[in-house]
């Protein structure tokens, strides 16, 4: 190695901007925290309801949304398991959204099934349904053909959301840069490296345009029903797309969990995004479990204009060698993300408050 030379993944260069530095303790409005989960796959990440909600407290959180329930009998993640740790002891801080129980994919009918188990879970108490990337890219029916995310066999299941009330938060795909050659242009390079099960180019993966295409033909297709695109409707990295699709169909919105590395490096096209959308706009961090201080980064982002500062608390970049920017967003839309949309959208929420 030539003298003075180092590895890329132990180059940390510390900024020596003299900028304001602003530190949000609480958010300027209570939060609906609508995208984060407390178990993953059968493995529970938030065992103590208590700490959790300690937490939430301190951080000025209202409500957590749920993502992890599976169908009512899933050994793996019962909704009856859930609403028992979370939601019963706290009945006013959780809500708690199903997933569809794919099981039943081997199943002759499979159609009228998942449908069927949405009603189950529903007459349990779930608020809303949550459908992951896996469906688009992984899920495969008997014969082994995929399950393409705007598929007509799954048309009941979403009329049935609709016709319960219940919104359907999705996430399809993933960043552009997971669908394109890990090479030097790779902007995602060293997170896919860590992560090569995130990698979807190639082989038997659809291209992203593919993807997105589907889930504008099923959103269309089923206009009775509420859609919430999660990570920014699935491509912060163009809010034109983003935005067009809002503007096409009124029952879209779009949450922003996991995604201000992407939104906070173009602040001036995220602030217009989100004054023109600010009644489609849900806060959600996607980080479980939540820590204090990564709800007091994502304040920082929407309430100060503070320049080029680091969107995770330790200074990594997981997702991108880049810093970020705020977006200064007025009162009256910060109160519309952090929770009146939320409310809005989801049933069973507690009405919303003011205090500052």
């Amino acid at each position: 190695m030539p003298e003075g030379s180092l590895p890329l993944s132990e180059f940390r260069p510390v900024p020596k901007l003299a900028v304001r530095a602003s530190r949000i303790e609480r958010p300027r409005f209570p939060v609906v925290d609508a995208h984060n989960h407390v178990s993953w796959a059968g493995d529970w990440r938030v065992v103590d309801a208590g700490s959790l909600v300690e937490t939430m407290d301190a951080a000025g959180v209202r409500v957590y949304v749920c993502l992890d329930f599976a169908g009512p009998d899933d050994p793996r993640d019962s909704l009856a398991a859930h609403l028992r740790r979370f939601k019963e002891p706290y009945p006013d801080r959780f809500a708690v959204f199903a997933r569809p129980d794919w099981r039943v994919l081997e199943e002759p009918g499979f159609e009228t099934a998942l449908a069927h188990r949405l009603r189950e879970c529903a007459a349990l108490g779930a608020q809303g349904l949550k459908v992951w990337k896996d469906l688009g890219l992984r899920l495969r029916d008997s014969t082994g053909r995929l399950l393409r995310v705007n598929d007509r066999r799954l048309d009941p299941l979403f009329e049935q959301a609709g016709a319960l009330g219940l919104p359907v938060l999705i996430h399809v795909a993933d960043p552009v840069a997971f669908f394109e050659p890990l090479d030097g242009r790779n902007e995602r390079y060293e997170e896919l490296l860590e992560h090569p099960d995130w990698h979807f180019y190639g082989g038997d993966f659809p291209p992203f345009e593919q993807i997105m295409d589907d889930l504008r033909d099923l959103i269309g297709r089923h206009r009775e029903t509420v859609f919430i695109g999660a990570h920014v409707g699935c491509y912060a990295e163009n809010l034109d797309y983003v935005g067009a699709m809002l503007r096409e169909f009124p029952n879209y919105h779009v949450d922003i969990s996991a995604r201000i590395a992407e939104l906070g490096r173009q602040p001036f096209t995220a602030r217009r995004f989100f004054l023109e959308f600010q009644d489609r706009i849900l806060f959600g961090l996607d980080s479980f479990p939540p820590a204090l201080a990564e709800y007091q980064t994502h304040y920082r982002f929407l309430e100060t204009e503070d320049e080029y500062f680091d969107y995770t608390p330790d200074g990594e970049q997981p997702q991108g060698r880049w810093r970020i920017y705020g977006l200064n967003l007025p009162d009256e839309v910060l109160a519309k993300v952090y929770q009146l949309n939320a409310c809005r959208l989801l049933p069973g929420l507690p009405k919303p408050g003011f205090s500052r």
